[in-house]
């Protein structure tokens, strides 16, 4: 006695079933259910379609790289196509469309579908993945666009999610540019604010230096002094060659030479006090030491000038780039209302269950035939 046979004394149940599997009448009992799912349970599903992009409109656009420069694709605007691929499908987006559109009621109103029901219970994951499953996004590798499908009970409702979806991608793309210019912007109005500080601290020390020693700018009293300085020595150097002239032939008691000594006196006592200006024993009374401190201050508020004068155009040009769109989404295909059904394929759908079951009962027929061959 063979093994299947000793096998099929020790399960009759087994060979009671196989006569009833016999029969092909229970692949049409089978379908029977299938068949009312289809045409009176199933919903359909209305899908509306979109057709995106972003495009970089940035004066300061990199160069692409890659198979990005051979398709014409710039590489920032592929990542920001990457970063809304993702948004479009996360926890965010759900919350805003919740809020927006009330999605969670939309997706309720479909209750004689049991595959495709949603509870007022359902947690925020099952939520999620049910939006995400009515959710299609496919990214063009090479063309960088992207195509997302929105799956409604309604034609009215799949139209509905796929515009607010579009509104909230449109704002999210502007979201990233914008941000990026705010915080540039911030950041230029703190250099701004750093820089005026600093230019009027200049300014006020330059004012206390001109008040305290009562000079307005040194350098050009300095110049002033020099001049002063060399025209009295050319006088003196004058009046003293005279004096040597005239005392060749008079004596020194002549009135003549008593008073070229007397002026050369005098010019030399008034050459010492402007010199003694320039270069004072005191230090802080001598000119040239006023001169280094006048530049010194002259030179910080200069720097300063400069710096605040960056500053505000670092800040005009943060202010135009942050009232601009750097990146745009380009709409290619807007969402339409679908006029017929996508969703289910019932014909399709009936046939290729038929012939998965045609396929499964061929199986079994064919082992039922092996194993009565072994009995016998």
């Amino acid at each position: 006695m063979g093994k299947l046979e000793r096998l099929f004394q020790k399960q009759p149940t087994f060979q009671k079933t196989l006569p009833f599997l016999k029969s092909f009448k229970i692949i049409y009992v089978l379908m029977i259910p299938v068949i009312i799912y289809y045409l009176f349970i199933a919903s359909d599903r209305y899908v509306s379609s979109m057709i995106l992009s972003v495009r970089s409109i940035s004066g300061d656009i990199a160069p692409a790289l890659g198979l990005a420069s051979l398709v014409g694709v710039h590489t920032g605007a592929r990542e920001d196509i990457l970063f809304l691929q993702q948004y479009i499908h996360s926890v965010d987006m759900l919350k805003l469309l919740d809020k927006e559109i009330n999605l969670h009621t939309l997706y309720q109103n479909q209750k004689l579908d049991f595959f495709y029901t949603l509870s007022q219970e359902d947690s925020i994951e099952n939520f999620l993945k049910f939006y995400q499953n009515r959710t299609k996004i496919v990214l063009n590798q090479d063309t960088g666009l992207l195509e997302i499908q929105v799956e409604g009970f309604t034609p009215q409702d799949s139209q509905t999610i796929a515009n607010a979806i579009l509104k909230e991608s449109e704002r999210f793309i502007n979201e990233i540019s914008h941000k990026a210019a705010r915080e540039q912007m911030i950041f230029a109005e703190k250099e701004l604010s750093n820089a005026k500080e600093r230019l009027q601290n200049s300014q006020n020390a330059l004012l206390t230096f001109q008040s305290q020693y009562g000079v307005f700018d040194p350098l050009k009293q300095a110049e002033a002094k020099a001049k002063l300085t060399a025209d009295i020595e050319g006088k003196l150097a004058q009046k003293e060659s005279e004096l040597f002239t005239i005392q060749s032939y008079l004596n020194d008691n002549a009135p003549q030479i008593i008073l070229l000594k007397s002026e050369i006196e005098a010019l030399k006592r008034q050459l010492n006090k402007e010199v003694s200006k320039i270069v004072s024993s005191k230090t802080s009374q001598r000119l040239n030491d006023l001169i280094a401190k006048f530049q010194d201050l002259s030179i910080e508020v200069k720097f300063a000038q400069d710096a605040y004068t960056t500053a505000l155009k670092a800040i005009e040009s943060a202010r135009i780039e942050s009232s601009r769109k750097i990146k745009q989404l380009i709409v290619i295909q807007g969402a339409n209302e679908p006029q017929s059904p996508t969703y289910p394929k019932k014909l399709y759908n009936i046939l290729t269950i038929f012939a998965i079951l045609a396929l499964l009962f061929g199986i079994i027929k064919l082992i039922n035939m092996i194993i009565e061959e072994h009995r016998y």
